[in-house]
């Protein structure tokens, strides 16, 4: 078994489900679950870490892990959790750097494991960067809540958004939202092409009204060329009040998502996600610099992404703005 589904067996018996159940969800018999928690519970309790070195320590010729080893391997790994790098994005680049060495070779589980895992020599200590969260164990990803607030002017709502902008065919649509600071006193907008997920932050240190936030974004959106102005999709934050100026400054039509769908900007809240690593919630952003948010911005387009076929959003960006 993996670490994953003894996470999965612990999270589902904490829940009250059946051994058949869990079986059912990770397509096992339920007589291997029974077996597996009857030969790891200690004291009357499951721990899926604790059951997994008891299960790698029991093994005829135990393999020693390959980050466990000091070398270039892990090295390398290391060195790009550093730099905020997720496992898949580490595995997919060994690859590109080393196309003939097999021997730099590491699987997105392996890393995780060494994470989580194999403390002993493992990538225990990269931990606080390594992963967005932060955290020293798996948990689902639940979606926050989303702000609902209205206000009076006339908007215009995703459903009567074109075709062209919800198929990513045509660049220059963007996807925008605050992430905001300890008591909502400060914030940083943040902006996502939906086509390249080319990033760009907008300073907001002394606060998030309306008008703050149409003064940050109109001189942010018009450094772009006319043709990667398209539109703006937002939440119904009241930020957004001032949309209309907004629209006439810029020549972009604004959007607004449905109450309580984060998903219609789903290149957004992967974005936010992502920069709170770097803006921890509870922080107050004030303390973050225009030229801090660029430098952020700078190492978040610089980074491969899986969705982009292993480009860097700067990359896809450069070679739109060179045919366009």
């Amino acid at each position: 078994m993996t670490v994953t589904e003894r996470e999965t067996i612990a999270d589902l018996r904490r829940s009250g489900q059946s051994l058949r159940a869990i079986g059912r969800a990770l397509d096992r018999p339920a007589s291997t679950i029974k077996r597996e928690i009857d030969t790891y519970s200690i004291d009357g309790g499951y721990r899926p870490h604790r059951a997994h070195r008891a299960w790698a320590a029991s093994r005829p010729r135990p393999k020693e892990s390959k980050l466990g080893q000091d070398g270039r391997l892990r090295d390398y790994v290391a060195a790009k959790l550093q730099e905020r790098w997720s496992p898949e994005q580490i595995c997919q680049a060994l690859v590109n750097d080393f196309p003939n060495d097999e021997s730099m070779r590491v699987s997105t589980e392996t890393i995780y494991q060494a994470i989580y895992v194999q403390a002993r020599g493992g990538l225990r200590r990269e931990v606080a960067v390594a992963l967005r969260t932060g955290r020293t164990r798996r948990k689902p990803h639940r979606r926050p809540d989303q702000r609902t607030s209205r206000f009076v002017d006339e908007m215009v709502m995703i459903s009567e958004r074109p075709a062209e902008v919800e198929d990513r065919a045509v660049p220059g649509h963007w996807e925008g939202d605050l992430i905001v600071g300890t008591g909502n006193a400060s914030a940083i907008a943040t902006l996502v092409e939906r086509s390249t997920r080319y990033v760009m932050l907008g300073h907001l240190p002394g606060g998030h009204t309306a008008e703050e936030v149409r003064d940050v974004l109109v001189p942010l959106m018009n450094t772009l060329p006319a043709h990667l102005r398209g539109s703006l999709t937002w939440d119904q934050g009241c930020e957004m009040a001032a949309h209309k100026q907004f629209s006439m400054a810029t020549g972009m039509p604004v959007y607004f998502c449905d109450p309580h769908s984060p998903w219609q900007r789903g290149s957004n809240e992967n974005t936010n996600g992502l920069l709170r690593q770097y803006f921890p919630k509870g922080t107050d952003l004030s303390a973050h610099s225009a030229t801090d948010l660029e430098h952020v911005a700078q190492q978040l387009n610089s980074r491969p992404r899986k969705t982009l076929d292993w480009d860097t959003p700067a990359e896809r960006l450069r070679d739109l703005l060179r045919t366009t």
